[in-house]
């Protein structure tokens, strides 16, 4: 080997060396930058107040469930700061060492190591820190429970003893009640002290329950006891004076048992008192709720009988004029149904409807008279009294109904004669017209049904005469033959315009037709066909639809100007 090549060899070494030594300074650089962000974060995390959220929490004297959470994480603190915080030292330590001795991927390794240890640490304290603020604001919600526990309880201490008189029978009872509440809590203070935080939440949780029960209790008191002590006893002495005012003003009560219920109502008014003293609220609701709605049942029986005092006063008057209005107009009405009934039949049963008219008043009168030696002699009980009257008015108002109609029904016999005797002689004089009109036509015949039908129309008038003719007329029936007669006249007379219309066109058509005879073969065919049906069969209709159907086949719409032109001048060609 030359000189020369033992010069770029030693080049080459030299070259080699100094980029081992700047790689090797650049990797302790960059160990030793992480080494300090290792440090800034241990300081950050050694700096964290956990100890003084400790003690913050140790000063609130925690007691069962809560006392035992906060030991352990206490003990977790307790383990993070001595051995883990002592263990990251250690580690810190010998990166240091290997750093500086360039032992760099050994050192790269270990800081590796101490960032994972230290993020678990930093976890661990977060853990911990979220935990003793849990904790803490459970003991604040818990202490404001218990502080909210302990006002109740004195309002409701100072509530009772300054008003005792609210709270009548069930004072001694109450203060009892409040003293066991008080003793509850004095000896949860005694146990909390005494280190015995188990026992001692059991004995807060029973005081804190018993002291909401007695508040609830204390709100419901003072009206339970104003109601059994002054609105019932008051009341009840109102029926009972008011009852003995009403005995003396000599009413009388159906099943009478006001006094008796009274006696019954006291009674029960001292037992529900008993009960407000043991403090049994719910029962003692329940059984005011019964003495309201029996004592409103006596106001409501004595209220009655008053009312209805008033109500037949009003109405005896009234009643008794009723009475004899209706009495008369029976009379009356009995009387013009006998005159009635001699020339006219009665089908509805008017003389049996009026007698029963009669018994009925005859029945109040009866009950009336009874009510009034009841009332005379001071027996009578006005509510019955009160109902007879309501009924009786409802009963005579339908008597007078019933009245009135019958009158207004046998009032109108005499004008429905009068007015078909009327019609038989308009009915009588049509016919004649209509015979002379047909008469005038000098038709060739007249048809046998156009006949048939004319004598069964004068036939019904003639019936209709015979039964107006009659001794006693049954006005139903005359009714209804009138009926028959109109529709027989209204038919007639359609029948008798149809007979000469149809007669009258069919001569037009038949002359019109002539014109077409000698070039229309067919038309000669119609023609002596309509002739026959027209002079010897007489069938005036029939004709008329032959010829006409004729004509249109040979020239539509002459029929239509034909009849036009002779219903227009109808009344000046017949």
């Amino acid at each position: 080997m030359n000189t020369k090549t033992w010069l770029w060899v030693l080049l080459f070494v030299i070259i080699l060396a100094v980029a081992a030594y700047l790689v090797a300074f650049l990797m302790k650089r960059r160990n030793q930058d992480k080494l300090e962000e290792l440090e800034q974060r241990k300081i950050a995390l050694f700096d964290l107040p956990v100890l003084e959220e400790v003690d913050e929490i140790k000063k609130m004297h925690l007691v069962g469930q809560s006392q035992n959470t906060f030991r352990e994480w206490n003990q977790k603190w307790i383990d993070i700061s001595t051995i883990s915080f002592a263990e990251l030292e250690s580690l810190i330590f010998e990166i240091e060492n290997l750093n500086e001795t360039y032992r760099l991927m050994k050192a790269k390794e270990a800081i590796v190591e101490a960032n994972d240890t230290l993020d678990g640490m930093e976890k661990e304290v977060e853990e911990i820190r979220q935990g003793l603020k849990e904790l803490r604001e459970s003991e604040e919600r818990n202490s404001e429970a218990v502080q909210k526990a302990l006002d109740a309880y004195e309002s409701i201490s100072d509530t009772v003893s300054e008003n005792p008189e609210k709270y009548g029978v069930s004072y001694n009872e109450l203060e009892k009640q409040i003293q066991n509440v008080e003793r509850d809590f004095t000896q949860f203070v005694a146990l909390n002290t005494a280190g015995d935080p188990m026992e001692a939440r059991t004995v807060l949780e029973n005081a804190e329950k018993r002291t909401y029960e007695i508040q609830g209790i204390v709100e419901q008191i003072p009206p339970l006891v104003d109601t059994l002590t002054n609105v019932f006893p008051k009341q009840l002495k109102e029926i009972k004076e008011g009852y003995e005012t009403l005995k003396k003003d000599h009413y009388v009560f159906e099943n009478d048992i006001v006094a008796v219920n009274v006696e019954k109502l006291e009674t029960k008014v001292d037992a529900t008192l008993s009960n407000l003293e043991k403090l049994e609220i719910e029962n003692v609701s329940k059984l005011n709720t019964e003495i309201a709605k029996e004592i409103d049942h006596l106001y409501d029986i004595m209220e009655k009988e008053i009312s209805s005092r008033v109500y037949v006063n009003d109405n005896k008057a009234k009643l008794t004029s009723l009475l004899e209005h209706a009495d008369k107009n029976n009379h009356l009405l009995m009387i013009e149904l006998d005159h009635v009934s001699q020339s006219y039949i009665l089908n509805n049963n008017e003389l049996g409807s009026v007698r029963g008219f009669q018994a009925q008043m005859e029945e109040i009168q009866k009950e009336f008279d009874e009510t009034e030696e009841k009332m005379k002699n001071k027996e009578a009980i006005f509510s019955q009294v009160a109902s007879f009257y309501r009924e009786s008015l409802a009963q005579l108002k339908d008597i007078e109904n019933g009245q009135v109609e019958i009158s207004r029904s046998i009032k109108d016999f005499a004008p429905r004669e009068r007015k078909a005797i009327e019609k038989i002689d308009d009915y009588e004089l049509e016919l004649r017209m209509l015979k002379r009109y047909v008469e005038k036509q000098r038709l060739p015949g007249i048809p046998s049904s156009y006949l048939e039908f004319f004598f069964v129309t004068g036939e019904r008038i003639e019936e209709l005469s015979q039964e107006l003719n009659k001794i006693r007329i049954d006005m139903n029936h005359i009714d209804h033959l009138v009926a028959v007669c109109d529709e027989d006249m209204r038919t007639l007379r359609e029948k008798t315009n149809e007979l000469i219309d149809s007669s009258t066109l069919t001569e037009q058509m038949i002359q019109y037709a002539n014109r077409f005879r000698f070039s229309h073969p067919d038309i000669k065919h119609a023609i002596d066909r309509s002739l026959s049906l027209f002079s010897r069969e007489h069938q005036y209709k029939d004709a008329l639809d032959v010829i006409s159907e004729a004509i249109e086949r040979i020239e539509p719409g002459a029929t239509d100007r034909i009849r036009k032109y002779y219903f227009d001048n109808k009344e000046t060609t017949i």
